[in-house]
């Protein structure tokens, strides 16, 4: 993984973070992406310009009926999540993700600068930290850099069968 710096406590640091990654892409959701407007200001961030899955997510609001469990509604509070894999995900938690229902009641999801289980896309080996900071900054630094690499190789097998003859 190539050295950037390590991520703060503001959304806009810690994009710039994972922005540093080489081949990574940014997709902010708006009105000119598509997206619908309950996701504007989402950030995706994508190996490739593919955008076929993105390993990294910033959100800084709640998606009202279907994910307030952070309470991202709080004044600067923001959820940077990480797509884990299987492997990692029950190496840093302890159990697998198809696990992950069994245990949703011990986990405070409002909990500041903490690596946890997502509170929607646990059962999919994603974890997230809300406002990363102090505490979470290595194991954040070392689980982008994880997520990253997981990305670079999808990218690069993705690539290789474009380019694979017939």
């Amino acid at each position: 993984m190539a050295s950037s710096p390590a991520p703060s406590s503001g959304a806009d640091d810690t994009a710039a973070h994972i922005l540093a990654l080489p081949q990574v892409e940014v997709l902010r959701a708006d009105e000119t992406s598509g997206a619908p407007p309950s996701t504007w200001g989402d950030r995706f961030f994508y190996v490739g310009p593919d955008r076929r899955r993105p390993f990294a997510t910033i959100i800084e609001h709640d998606y009202a009926g279907s994910d307030e469990e952070s309470r991202l509604d709080r004044p600067g509070v923001f959820r940077l999540s990480v797509e884990l894999g299987r492997d990692e995900f029950a190496r840093l938690f302890g159990y697998p993700p198809a696990e992950f229902a069994g245990h949703r009641a011990s986990v405070d999801f409002t909990t500041l600068d903490r690596v946890i289980p997502h509170p929607v896309y646990g059962g999919y080996a994603w974890a997230c930290v809300l406002n990363p900071a102090t505490d979470s900054r290595d194991e954040v630094d070392r689980l982008l850099g994880h997520a990253h690499e997981r990305a670079l190789r999808r990218h690069q097998r993705s690539q290789d069968r474009r380019h694979r003859p017939d």
